[in-house]
């Protein structure tokens, strides 16, 4: 099918109005905005290597990771996008120590909105040119409209989300999003700068043959996470798994939800919380994958249910096919029985 007799995301948009509850079209100008700023990041990614924008700043974020010069010029293309559009009244970044209060012109704090986002997951690896991605947040804020925004509307459960979604700037650029009714993927045809229904009604299988793990940290996982490596890799019914790691978040659960499979980041000897942020990565990413038939647990608990307690706060991740996330929790609940 040609791309120009494909639905663009500005006409999904419009046709979906309805699923925006409580929305008076600001939902849609957000998802926008973050669009308009996604077509720049992906066209500074593709320059990658033409220009100096590959490599560390020589700084950390508050997560004590080294800053990669494109982390940064991702932020800010995001934050100045939303901020100049006046469309959001605060933004949380990874890349940030505290979150951002936003005024309008007129000096008022009348949005309804908060983001909180990752502005480009899995960045170390631009140098060797894999795909990167960008992962965002969307609630309804907490405090009422007219104040500044407080450190509870940031703190919200993963079930409160109004939206969600992730921008993958891989062979083609792709945003896969969600508001509560589905998952669809759009591909940005950047010969004219839009982006088309590619991937309607995404569905992740509910079984997979693929699992997703930095296996060289194997010697520090927990004991029920290794039974399930060693389960993955047995011959016998359908197994052996295949392994396959990108170690970009996005990139891992972007194939593992088309094509089956479950993503793990457990907890480590060095990282006993777990490493991934529940805010930035976890809550979007979770969120999408339930809506597309899939599960996401921290081992124990829904993601989704998870109580924020800090904006920087880190988890354990188990999410992609339905029966192979609960056969994680299976295989950490036996071990821990035979522990007491």
């Amino acid at each position: 099918m040609k791309s120009n007799t494909r639905k663009t995301l500005d006409e999904f948009i419009i046709e979906r109005q309805d699923d925006f509850q409580y929305s008076t079209g600001e939902l849609s100008r957000l998802l926008n905005s973050i669009l308009l700023a996604a077509r720049v990041v992906s066209y500074k990614v593709r320059k990658a290597g033409l220009i100096d924008i590959i490599g560390s700043v020589g700084t950390t974020n508050i997560q004590g990771e080294d800053q990669q010069k494109l982390d940064l010029y991702a932020h800010n293309v995001f934050v100045e996008t939303l901020v100049n559009r006046e469309i959001v009244c605060g933004i949380a970044s990874e890349e940030n120590d505290n979150f951002i209060t936003i005024q309008g012109l007129d000096q008022s704090h009348n949005n309804k909105y908060v983001v909180l986002m990752d502005p480009l997951d899995g960045s170390s690896n631009i140098d060797v040119n894999v795909s990167v991605g960008t992962i965002f947040s969307v609630y309804h804020r907490i405090s009422p409209v007219g104040t500044p925004v407080t450190m509870e509307d940031f703190l919200q459960p993963g079930v409160n989300q109004a939206a969600a979604g992730y921008i993958l700037y891989g062979t083609s650029t792709m945003i896969v999003y969600t508001t509560g009714h589905g998952v669809n993927g759009f591909t940005l045809n950047s010969a004219i700068g839009s982006f088309y229904l590619s991937h309607p009604n995404m569905k992740c299988p509910e079984d997979g043959s693929v699992y997703s793990v930095n296996e060289g940290n194997y010697v520090h996982f927990p004991q029920g996470i290794k039974n399930y490596i060693k389960y993955c890799q047995e011959e016998k019914d359908n197994r052996p798994y295949t392994s396959r790691y990108i170690g970009s978040l996005v990139s891992d659960c972007h194939r593992n939800l088309i094509k089956g499979g479950v993503y793990l980041y457990p907890s480590t000897l060095k990282t006993p919380k777990g490493k991934l942020r529940l805010l930035y990565e976890c809550n979007p990413m979770a969120f999408i994958t339930e809506q597309a038939g899939g599960r996401a647990s921290d081992g124990k608990r829904r993601i989704l249910e998870l109580e924020p307690t800090e904006l920087h706060q880190r988890t354990p991740f188990y999410c992609g096919s339905k029966n192979m996330v609960d056969k994680i929790e299976e295989f950490i609940s036996n071990t821990e029985e035979l522990d007491k």
